[in-house]
C-alpha cells in the first residue's frame, strides 16, 4: 500500500512498517529513503527534559534500528518468543512445562493420552515455527552460531547446532504430536484452536495475550515457557530467550514534514504513552519502566518473569530484518519441514543455498555483526 508513495515521492510523515505487508527497511536505508533519528534520539523527552529520549529507551533499542551506523527506525514493542500454554490446563492434568526436548517428546505423549493434540502452529506464517527452532539452534551453539548466521558465513546453517535443532522440530512431525490441519491455519485460526483447548502448545511472540484477548476464556490463564534446552550440553542456559525490539516506526526521507513526524515519535516514545500500549495490548513496551507499578495480566506477568530469569542471556537474529529474501526461503523451507515434505538435511541445504546466493550478490547490501 505504501510502497507506490515512496516511489512517487509523497510518502507519510510517520510510518508504523508492521504486519504482513511491511515494508523493506533495509532496502529502503539503501536506497537513502529513511530519515536520520539521531536529532529525535538527541532531543530532550517529554518525561524529562534533562533526559534524552534515546536514554529511556531499553537495551539494545537504538541497535535494532541501526543500519550502516545511522538509526532509521525505532521499534516500539518489546518481543520475547517462547512456547505458550495455559497454566489452568496443566495444573489440571499436572504437567509442567519441559525444561528440555526430551522431556517436551515425553510430555507430548501424556498430552495425546488425554485426548489434546501437543502442538499447533500458525501454519500459513511458517516463521511462528521457526522462532522455536532457531531458539534451540542458539541455546545448542550459543551467540557465535547465530553471528555465523547473520554474517552469511559458509555453512552457517549446517552447524551441528542447527541441525540438531531442526531435528528436534521435525521429531514433532514424525511423532504425531501436531494437531491436524495446523499446516493450513492462519495465525488467529491457530492461536483460537490453542485457547479453545485442541492443542497445549503454540510457539509465537509476547503479543499473542493481547491479539486473544477477546477470545480467551476466562480462566485460560495463558503463560509463556522458555523454548526448552536440547541437550545439557546447550552453550546458552535453559532460561534464554529470543527477545528484541519490534513494530518499526520510521519517518521517511521525503515526507512533508519530517520534523513533525519526529515530534510525533517523540511523544510516542514517552512513559505515559508507553503505559497505556502495555495496559491495552497487553505487550511490553521500550520504555524503561513503563510497566511499573502495573497490574500486569497473567501473560505478560510470565513474560517479565522470563525476561528476569533470562538475565543477560536474550538473545536475537538479524538476518530477517537484514535479508528479506532470504527470510522468505526460510519460512518456505519451514513450512516444507513442518509439512513432512522435506527432513532436516534438505531444509538446511535449501536454506543455504539461498543464503550462499545472498552472500554471492553484490547488489544486496551486507551487513555485520
Amino acid at each position: 500500500v505504501l510502497q507506490p508513495r515512496f516511489v512517487s515521492g509523497e510518502p507519510p510523515d510517520v510510518v508504523d512498517n508492521t504486519g504482513a505487508g511491511r515494508l523493506d527497511i533495509a532496502a529502503l536505508a539503501a536506497a537513502g529513503q529513511l530519515t536520520d533519528l539521531a536529532d529525535l534520539l538527541d532531543a530532550p523527552s517529554l518525561d524529562d527534559p534533562a533526559v534524552k529520549v534515546r536514554d529511556l529507551l531499553l537495551p539494545g533499542v537504538v541497535e535494532d534500528g541501526t543500519l550502516d551506523g545511522t538509526a532509521g527506525f525505532l521499534n516500539y514493542s518489546y518481543v520475547v518468543w517462547g512456547i505458550w500454554y495455559s497454566r489452568s490446563l496443566f495444573e489440571q492434568h499436572g504437567w509442567t512445562a519441559p525444561a528440555s526436548w526430551d522431556v517436551m517428546l515425553a510430555l507430548c505423549g501424556e498430552i495425546k493420552a488425554a485426548g489434546i493434540a501437543p502442538w499447533t502452529w500458525q501454519g500459513k506464517y511458517p516463521e511462528y515455527m521457526m522462532d522455536p527452532l532457531q531458539s534451540l539452534a542458539a541455546k545448542a551453539g550459543g551467540l557465535d552460531l547465530v553471528y555465523a548466521i547473520d554474517n552469511l558465513e559458509p555453512d552457517a546453517w549446517r552447524q551441528d547446532g542447527v541441525l540438531a535443532a531442526a531435528e528436534a522440530i521435525h521429531a514433532l512431525v514424525t511423532g504425531g504430536h501436531i494437531l491436524e490441519g495446523s499446516e493450513g491455519l492462519s495465525h488467529t485460526e491457530a492461536q483460537n484452536a490453542w485457547c479453545t483447548g485442541q492443542a497445549a502448545f503454540i510457539p509465537c511472540g509476547s503479543w499473542i495475550e493481547g491479539e486473544q484477548q477477546d477470545v480467551t476464556p476466562e480462566g485460560f490463564d495463558m503463560a509463556m515457557a522458555p523454548v526448552p534446552a536440547l541437550t545439557a550440553a546447550d552453550a546458552l542456559p535453559y532460561g534464554a530467550v529470543q527477545g528484541s525490539s519490534s513494530e518499526s516506526f520510521l519517518v521517511p526521507a521525503q515526507a512533508l514534514n519530517p520534523r513533525g513526524g519526529l515530534e510525533y515519535l517523540r511523544c510516542l516514545f514517552s512513559t505515559e504513552v508507553a503505559r497505556g500500549f502495555a495496559e491495552s495490548a497487553k505487550a511490553m513496551p521500550v520504555v524503561k519502566g513503563a510497566t511499573d507499578g502495573l497490574d500486569l495480566s497473567p501473560g505478560l506477568a510470565s513474560v517479565a518473569a522470563a525476561l528476569d530469569t533470562a538475565g543477560e542471556h536474550v538473545f536475537g537474529y538479524k538476518y530477517r530484518t537484514w535479508y528479506p529474501e532470504l527470510a522468505v526461503e526460510v519460512d518456505t523451507a519451514t513450512g516444507e519441514l513442518l509439512a513432512g515434505r522435506a527432513d532436516p538435511d534438505a531444509w538446511a541445504d535449501r536454506i543455504q543455498a539461498a543464503a550462499d546466493a545472498v552472500a554471492a550478490d553484490d547488489s544486496v547490501v551486507k551487513y555485520e555483526r
